[in-house]
């Protein structure tokens, strides 16, 4: 149980604390208001800002070491697949050509 004189104390803490609350979120809304400002003079946009963050994720992705793992391995099955791709087109030809022939 908290006396009389405890919950007044916790009250007003309170109140304090709400205004703290509303002091910090205006001085963050100035400074959010501010950077936007700043950032249309430097001539960013969110456009810029969403490429920027794309071709660095991009970036980021690229370096991990399965990536590189995939892009190795569906390298190797690309040219494997050009291989059998000429040897069936060279199969085909030559089959052809014999007809041609008879």
């Amino acid at each position: 149980m908290l006396s009389e004189e405890e919950k007044e104390e916790l009250k007003a803490e309170l109140v304090q604390l709400e205004d703290e609350i509303t002091t910090l979120r205006q001085v963050l809304s100035a400074k959010e208001r501010h950077l936007v400002e700043i950032k249309q003079k430097l001539g960013m946009n969110l456009m810029n800002e969403l490429k920027q963050n794309f071709s660095r994720s991009w970036h980021d992705v690229q370096t991990t070491t399965a990536y590189k793992k995939t892009q190795e391995t569906l390298s190797h099955a690309g040219q494997k697949a050009t291989a059998a791709f000429s040897n069936v087109g060279t199969a085909i030809s030559k089959k052809f050509g014999d007809m041609r022939r008879k």
